[in-house]
């Protein structure tokens, strides 16, 4: 590789030759990406041809990947949105952009020409989206999800300080099954074969975790065991459920136009799935009193319910359910409404973005009630039990799992769910 210096010079130069010596700008938005790259070969040997430099493969590669990434208009963070390992793209104003890779966050040496560039690159990445959503002064902020199911959310001046703010969160089409989740140390195969059994059993799941913590992947890879006969509602703010079963309606909220009409909630479009004959629910993200509604169609017989709701433990969880059910203006006491969610919600599944990287399914909580004592209480079937840290860093522990009969075993046996021989005695 040639030195960091020459290698921005020779880059620089690239980017005035295509500008003045050819008629690349007038010709790049009807041009697709791989006719770019073309184009920006073409003028990498010219170049080297008129000025006599001599650059290595790996960074004729590189001055291809980044120049034709920014002439695209997706701007300089192009390698990072090209680059498997990078989950996370953090964009605070036009000066600095931060990745996160193998759980670890970083500050990479990457920026925007100015903010103007760096909004040029925001309202593409809009654009070419394919949403009916805005982002501008009127509406300085805005989530949407790019086509390979990326999730971008915008923050813009004056909300922010810091100048246009984004941040996407990758979607990684590379974890699809349980093995691979397995592979990646997430869970293990007695959890794996546990959950499937809990996906076939139409039990009524709530994933749990922080931002980050493989929540959403999680549930994806599971759905794929919910059976092919069943209809299958989902409900989310921004796309990010990726269900490979035909039966699939997907229903996604909608802000308000810019006379402040039209908004359809979370809770609207939940409302009317119910209408829709649904043979399971998934909500993408419970936030509010839509969690009143979910709560009584359970109650009601619409058993099989997923939903996702972002908290630090499984106690926090079941906490947070009860904040949003007394928010939503019900008139229960504090005991009823923890009675009613413990007799819907069958599991909590919590997961955890650990020390060392690793995304890890850290407990499966049995939600019980006690009627003979009139209690809730949180039992753990599984739980990750961390024992140290190595001199790598690697986080050391094991699964532990409690042989304890479910208070839903009930559903497997109603459902003729099996579980592997002595799973539970």
């Amino acid at each position: 590789m040639i030195d960091p210096s020459v290698y921005e010079n020779v880059k620089a130069r690239l980017h005035r030759h295509l500008i003045s010596k050819t008629n690349f700008i007038q010709e790049k938005d009807a041009l697709n990406e791989d006719q770019i790259k073309i184009w920006v070969d073409n003028a990498i040997t010219a170049l080297c041809q008129e000025s006599d430099i001599v650059i290595t493969l790996e960074d004729r590669a590189r001055l291809i990947r980044e120049v034709s990434g920014s002439a695209s208009n997706l701007g300089p963070i192009r390698p990072l949105l090209d680059d498997k390992d990078v989950s996370e793209i953090m964009v605070n104003g036009y000066r600095h952009v931060y990745a996160q890779k193998a759980g670890k966050m970083y500050l990479t040496d990457i920026k925007f020409d100015n903010n103007v560039h760096l909004m040029h690159s925001i309202q593409t990445l809009l654009t070419t989206s394919g949403t009916s959503r805005r982002v501008d002064k009127s509406s300085p902020y805005v989530d949407f999800s790019l086509t390979d199911g990326s999730r971008v959310n915008v923050l813009l001046p004056p909300c922010s300080l810091s100048g246009p703010v984004m941040t996407i969160r990758k979607f990684s089409r590379d974890i699809s099954t349980l093995e691979n989740l397995i592979e990646l140390g997430m869970l293990n195969r007695s959890m794996a074969a546990f959950l499937v059994a809990a996906m076939k059993a139409k039990l009524n799941v709530v994933f749990c975790g922080p931002t980050g913590s493989g929540k959403t992947t999680i549930l994806n890879v599971l759905s794929q065991h919910i059976p092919n006969e069943e209809r299958v509602i989902t409900i989310e703010d921004t796309s990010e459920l990726h269900l490979l079963q035909e039966h699939v309606v997907a229903l996604q909220s909608k802000p308000s136009n810019i006379e402040g009409k039209g908004a359809v909630s979370i809770r609207d479009l939940f409302i009317n799935s119910l209408r829709m004959r649904p043979d399971r629910i998934i909500v993408g993200e419970v936030r509010g009193e839509e969690i009143l509604d979910m709560i009584q169609s359970i109650s009601s017989g619409h058993s099989g319910m997923l939903a996702i709701i972002h908290a630090d433990s499984p106690e926090e969880c079941f906490s947070r359910m009860i904040t949003m059910m007394l928010m939503s203006g019900i008139r229960l006491n504090g005991d009823q409404i923890r009675r009613q969610i413990a007799t819907s919600v069958d599991l909590i599944v919590h997961s955890e973005l650990f020390l060392d990287g690793v995304r890890r399914v850290a407990n499966i909580t049995d939600l019980r009630y006690d009627k003979e004592t009139d209690r809730v209480t949180l039992e753990d079937i599984f739980s990750f039990k961390q024992e140290r840290i190595d001199d790598t860093g690697r986080v050391q522990g094991a699964w532990m799992m409690n042989r304890k009969l479910p208070s839903f075993v009930d559903k497997f046996v109603k459902r003729n769910v099996r579980l592997p021989q002595d799973f539970l005695q």
